[in-house]
């Protein structure tokens, strides 16, 4: 063997050693995005289930500071999450797990930025404008009354139809693509539309405790994400 052929087995060696790399990488990057889906969704049932009452004198108490730095810490969790779900079905998962993706992700980017407001900019705030904080605190009730909250009312609206649309579609193509696991999937889609038919029943803040059925649809689909062993990335 001449030194040009041991040079080209090298060569081949390494590329062959790098693609292997890379594809561990890939594989771990989803993995590892199957573990965030799992701790956003437990942070979201936590966060449903300790939340003070959204009232002016709760602003300032540790309890609120330490639930929306858990809803900062959910949200972000939460795109890192639904990106692996995603990625790890998107040839199977189609336009309609597409359209999913997107819109839970445009939710957890518009919660994420009302999260950061009521943890750092309502405390503050509300020594300067209490009516405008008290306003903002009535947003998810819908009991804004007179205080003029800009546009907050209807992006968080809109927030909301993109949670509703967002799990309902996610959770269906998951449910289609059969490669995680669909009872999860289920789960997913049907407690994203258990609000629709329950609210007329639970007033809020009760109805946070429908949020119990998503966390755990999303944590459910993490770890079937994360504990999945697969032969090729």
């Amino acid at each position: 063997m001449n030194t040009y052929q041991e040079t080209a087995i090298i060569k081949g060696n390494e590329h062959v050693q790098t693609n292997r790399r890379a594809a561990i990488t890939a594989s771990n990057l989803i993995r590892f995005a199957g573990l965030a889906a799992m701790l956003a969704g437990i942070l979201f049932i936590v966060v449903q289930t300790i939340h003070p009452a959204d009232i002016l004198s709760s602003v300032h108490t540790g309890r609120w500071a330490i639930v929306h730095y858990l809803g900062v810490a959910m949200c972000f969790l939460g795109l890192l999450g639904i990106m692996g779900i995603y990625a790890r079905q998107v040839e199977k998962a189609g336009w309609l797990g597409l359209a999913g993706y997107l819109l839970i992700s445009l939710f957890y980017t518009l919660t994420l930025a009302f999260q950061f407001i009521e943890a750092f900019v309502s405390p503050p705030l509300s020594a300067e404008s209490p009516i405008f904080v008290e306003g903002m605190l009535g947003i998810p009730s819908g009991n804004v009354g007179d205080i003029n909250v800009g546009h907050l009312e209807t992006i968080y609206s809109v927030t909301g139809a993109m949670y509703l649309l967002g799990g309902l579609l996610f959770g269906i193509a998951t449910f289609r693509a059969g490669i995680l696991s669909r009872w999860a999937a289920a789960l997913l889609a049907i407690g994203t539309l258990l609000p629709l038919p329950l609210s007329s029943l639970i007033h809020h803040p009760y109805d946070r405790i429908l949020a119990v059925p998503v966390g755990l649809g999303l944590a459910w689909l993490g770890y079937s994400v994360w504990s999945e062993r697969r032969d090729k990335a």
